[in-house]
């Protein structure tokens, strides 16, 4: 029984239970902020290595759970039984990360690891931020992020949808020199880019990551891929 069946037949508000990881980041913050106003998420898991500032929103329509954690245990981190969905917005660079390795181990362990615990709880649905040109023969970032789709794959969700986006549009508190150059480049040359390649915003990817975390839930909608080009119309 998922936690929307056992909340109608509770007479409680009906809705999921979602496990957002990478809250504090461009997308995953984005992910958090309408999930805790979503209509159809009854309640937020939301891992974090430090506190996430009190929210207002989360004594509304979704109650906020944020457990403090180092991410090597990941039944702490999961928090609990009955999880209906996960997204997953884990992301960083070789560069904050400090190495290849350390840089796997975030973007390519933590999704897998996390997302086969949230299974073992009751997860049925699964949508993981990815990265354009995905693939096993690009270079070690994306090599690296076709090792993530291709794990969290292996793990057996009902619904699991990947969605690659192009440069992501946000303010971001970490400087990244080649995500900014690369924005201005795309500003300049504007329509001149094919759409796949031209950036999309950190909202419109988080919305798209969400409503298929959620629709997942209602019915299995096996594997999709959203390219970048599709993920303001999948939104």
């Amino acid at each position: 029984m998922t936690a929307r069946q056992r909340s109608t037949a509770s007479g409680k508000v009906p809705g999921i239970r979602l496990l957002i990881l990478g809250a504090t980041g461009a997308v995953g913050s984005e992910v958090l902020r309408l999930a805790l106003v979503h209509p159809g998420v009854a309640q937020v898991i939301a891992p974090t290595r430090r506190p996430l500032p009190t929210d207002p929103l989360a004594q509304g329509k979704a109650r906020l759970i944020n457990p403090v954690t180092d991410f090597a245990d990941a039944a702490q981190a999961c928090q609990g039984h009955g999880l209906d969905a996960v997204v997953c917005a884990l992301g960083s660079t070789i560069r904050q990360a400090g190495s290849q390795a350390a840089f796997a181990a975030v973007d390519r362990d933590l999704p897998v690891a996390l997302g086969r615990e949230a299974l073992r709880l009751g997860a049925r649905s699964m949508a993981l931020n990815s990265s354009v040109g995905a693939s096993a023969s690009g270079n070690f970032y994306l090599r690296t992020k076709h090792q993530a789709e291709d794990g969290v794959r292996q793990l057996g969700f009902d619904s699991y949808t990947i969605v690659r986006p192009s440069l992501i549009d946000a303010e971001r508190a970490d400087l990244r020199p080649g995500e900014r150059a690369g924005l201005w480049a795309s500003r300049l040359l504007g329509t001149v880019i094919p759409r796949r390649y031209r950036p999309v915003s950190a909202t419109a990817i988080a919305a798209c990551l969400l409503e298929a975390a959620v629709q997942g839930t209602a019915s299995p909608l096996g594997e999709r891929i959203i390219e970048s080009e599709a993920i303001g119309h999948a939104a």
